[in-house]
């Protein structure tokens, strides 16, 4: 059967949908999430049917074509197209089994990821896939045929000679080790590709900082050249389509406040097989919010990331750190930035924390390569920076990937004081990033809050805890809502 189009002129980010007018759906036997298959003589696509019930917003007789449908068919308003009903993907019935708790092959896995990568499954169908692996849980061979079919169906990268790679599973404020572990692993002369997230729940990702620096959004045939160059870079990961599906199941996850622990295991190993990384060291900080909050969650976690290196063949080192506060003084875009670059140049006043725990983990790595002995990369690790080649090497790589215009801290400012004396107890890190997020961070990236008094450190009535910085004073009037409630400082 044959409809006029109807530009709906609106993008879904993703999913390919076609919409039509009730009556048409009746007269098909069609209805709402169905597939039907779309073409116009010259090419065709499979979208997921929604049906509108007012004649106004698809009136009968036409089609409502969303944007990522109308590029591809190459169609614009008012063409004919031609439709016909076609079945639902071969895996929903996989997902259907994993629901009943059915171990899932690499087949069956790779065409649930390839239907997520392509966007053939509704919202719905990718979040029954993500219920039935948090309640029915992958085992070691599922996490492991699912890494592979995330890296399968997307794009695979290899660089020559040694390849290093790191990973934090998250949840602690401030946390930015990589940007000082990427020039020091590079100035040592090995090869650190380093792709990173954007921050999803947190004031900043990896990728959120470094732009304040340089460029990350590159192409993949530029970063090749990056890394060619200087040996490393410091990009977002959505701009080389490695793992694709990874990013998609992520989104599901966000609105539900679940994370699987195999699709967690899978979604860091996919990155890091996709760059071909042959030494990876992976840091589990451990703390009340993060994702392991106690010993026992954090060595299962551990257990799981070295068989999985090992079934992947790569040497994988696992770390368990102190998560139970921020780490570092900026919390935000821009003062994490501001962190980095102090470390770099061997500011007297830069976080000691920060710096002690990115000289120790570079020094893990190096010592991964089998070219320093044990206790030797640590050394080598803090030559690097202290004689000014790490700062050299982070220059060279925001020069190749384009220097930015640096963001201004924002304007809007509220200090947060003491009100008793005593000694800082606690610093709960869930409500440091609530405060940094509700002052605009990480999409201002001059937002967040600068932390004065640490753990452990002794207060006096009225001394500064933290200061908040915002873009507008609308969102310092939100950060403010939050500290009426709880300013995340524990002080007796």
């Amino acid at each position: 059967m044959k409809f006029r189009v109807k530009d709906m002129d609106i993008a879904t980010g993703g999913t390919l949908v076609a919409i039509l007018n009730k009556a048409d759906a009746r007269k098909l036997d069609l209805h709402s999430a169905d597939r039907i298959l779309v073409h116009n003589g010259k090419s065709e696509i499979t979208c997921i049917l929604d049906i509108s019930e007012s004649n106004k917003a698809v009136p009968p007789g036409k089609i409502g074509l969303f944007e990522e449908v109308l590029q591809h068919l190459g169609v614009k308003n008012n063409a004919l197209v031609e439709i016909k009903p076609t079945g639902k993907p071969e895996s929903v019935t996989h997902i259907r089994d994993k629901l009943f708790g059915k171990h899932l092959t690499y087949e069956e896995l790779y065409h649930i990821v390839g239907d997520i990568t392509h966007d053939r499954l509704t919202d719905i169908e990718k979040t029954y896939f993500v219920s039935g692996c948090f309640t029915n849980k992958l085992n070691n061979e599922e996490i492991v045929d699912l890494t592979r079919a995330m890296v399968h169906t997307g794009k695979k990268i290899k660089f020559k000679g040694i390849t290093l790679d790191k990973h934090s599973i998250g949840g602690v404020p401030g946390n930015r080790t990589t940007m000082l572990i990427v020039p020091i692993i590079a100035a040592a002369g090995f090869t650190m590709p380093k792709t990173s997230s954007r921050a999803i729940t947190s004031p900043a990702g990896t990728a959120d900082t470094m732009e304040c620096l340089a460029k990350v959004e590159l192409p993949e045939k530029r970063i090749r050249e990056i890394v060619r160059k200087t040996g490393a870079c410091i990009v977002h990961g959505g701009s080389m389509n490695l793992a694709p599906a990874d990013d998609k199941i992520i989104e599901v996850e966000h609105p539900l406040s679940i994370d699987a622990e195999g699709q967690l295991l899978a979604s860091v190993m996919a990155k890091k097989y996709s760059v071909s990384a042959s030494h990876v060291l992976i840091d589990i900080p451990m703390g009340k919010s993060t994702k392991a909050n106690n010993w026992k969650a954090a060595k299962r976690l551990r257990k799981k990331f070295e068989l999985i290196g090992r079934k992947l063949s790569m040497n994988v080192k696992v770390i368990i750190t102190d998560g139970s506060h921020p780490i570092g003084r900026g919390v935000g875009p821009l003062l994490e930035a501001e962190d980095v670059m102090a470390i770099l140049r061997s500011d007297p006043l830069a976080p000691a924390d920060l710096r002690k725990k990115a000289l120790k983990m570079a020094g893990y790595l190096l010592e991964m390569t089998g070219k320093y002995r044990w206790g030797q990369g640590l050394k080598e690790a803090t030559r690097l920076l202290e004689s000014g080649k790490a700062l050299v090497k982070m220059n060279e790589i925001i020069r190749a990937q384009g220097r930015q215009q640096r963001p201004k801290l924002g304007q809007f400012r509220h200090a947060v004081r003491s009100g008793k004396i005593g000694r800082v107890r606690e610093i709960d890190n869930e409500v440091i990033a609530k405060i940094a997020r509700m002052a605009g961070a990480p999409t201002d990236k001059g937002s967040g809050l600068y932390l004065n008094l640490r753990l452990h450190d002794p207060v006096k009535r009225g001394d500064l805890l933290y200061t908040v910085y915002a873009e507008s004073q609308f969102n310092l009037d939100l950060a403010k809502e939050i500290l009426r409630q709880n300013n995340g400082y524990e002080i007796h």
